[in-house]
């Protein structure tokens, strides 16, 4: 059997010369919702005091826990501090609601916020209460161990900066409306 003569045109053996058809315009650039500058100022003004009140109130409700709570003096020694973390599980626990707010306060500075049925506000202020209460059961009840100690100024700056939490809390609900 014979092939079949094939009919070759330039086209074909010139395939690198072939037409060059123009590119379309680029389609209409779609706007990308706009995320949130995690370094961008916050706005001036009274409105922005709840997100500053809470970072610095959940910041100083951490460190206080490590400031001396009770403090007294032994007559044959030096002057004996007790540090709230030392106060049992009370002390420990407002430890975390003061991480807790900051963790809070350093998510949504990164863009990841709570679900609209949750409203931040009323989260700051639920941790506030709770470190309030924390605070107030060991500002009433000394431990038993402390014997001959009174209160330190630890546990008035952390019943202070749990108060300021709530606060903070009230001044963000208002904010978000």
């Amino acid at each position: 059997m014979r092939a079949r003569p094939v009919a070759v045109t330039s086209f074909a053996i010139h395939a690198h010369t072939a037409r060059v058809q123009t590119e379309d315009p680029y389609p209409p650039a779609v706007e990308e919702p706009r995320r949130r500058d995690p370094f961008s100022r916050a706005p001036a003004g009274v409105w922005a005091l709840g997100e500053r009140l809470t970072w610095l109130c959940g910041l100083l409700l951490t460190v206080s826990v490590f400031t001396d709570w009770y403090a007294g003096s032994s007559p044959v020694g030096p002057t004996i501090a007790y540090i709230g973390w030392h106060t049992g599980p009370l002390g420990k626990l407002v430890f975390f609601v003061g991480l807790a707010v900051l963790a809070l306060v350093a998510l949504r500075e990164a863009g990841i916020e709570l679900p609209a049925t949750v409203p931040e506000s009323l989260v700051v202020i639920a941790l506030g209460s709770l470190a309030t209460i924390f605070v107030l059961i060991r500002l009433i009840s000394i431990p038993d161990d402390f014997v001959g100690a009174s209160r330190g100024i630890g546990i008035w700056i952390s019943l202070l900066s749990a108060l300021g939490v709530i606060v903070a809390g009230l001044l963000r609900a208002t904010e978000e409306l």
